[in-house]
């Protein structure tokens, strides 16, 4: 009956530690985007994406950030075909995030992308501590 009772006792304190290391949800409807392609028609998908997420839960009801690294960052220079699209989303509050490392690589500066883009250090680093926090991952 001991052997018993301490498995059992075992058992509540794995699945109470295990319960106390889920990270807390955020206050909203929150929502990370990826976009590593130099596709239009992915940021295209990204960005309505976005803009269907804002719509169905509210302006103020949701977070939502697009972060692009790789090639997906040639679609935040200032000539982009998906330039309106990106500023139209940033009015809506999305947040458009560049990865500062693609950037160096790709000798890109902040001038040459569009206003209102936002960098970070890393765009994978970026999206790791958001789905640490709770936020939803999305790859169009």
């Amino acid at each position: 009956m001991r052997l018993v009772s301490t498995l059992f006792l075992a058992f509540l304190v794995t699945f109470s530690a295990g319960c106390a290391m889920q990270p807390p949800r955020p206050e909203k409807a929150s929502f990370v985007i990826q976009v590593s392609d130099n596709d239009p028609a992915k940021w295209n998908l990204a960005l309505n994406n976005a803009k269907n997420v804002k719509q169905a839960l509210g302006k103020d009801n949701t977070d939502v950030e697009i972060v692009a690294y790789g090639p997906g960052l040639n679609m935040l220079k200032l000539e982009s075909s998906v330039g309106n699209g990106i500023q139209d989303a940033e009015k809506s509050g999305v947040r458009v995030i560049a990865c500062g490392n693609t950037m160096k690589a790709q000798k890109v500066t902040k001038e040459d992308l569009l206003p209102g883009v936002a960098v970070v250090p890393a765009g994978v680093l970026e999206i790791g501590a958001k789905q640490q926090a709770g936020w939803t991952y999305i790859r169009p």
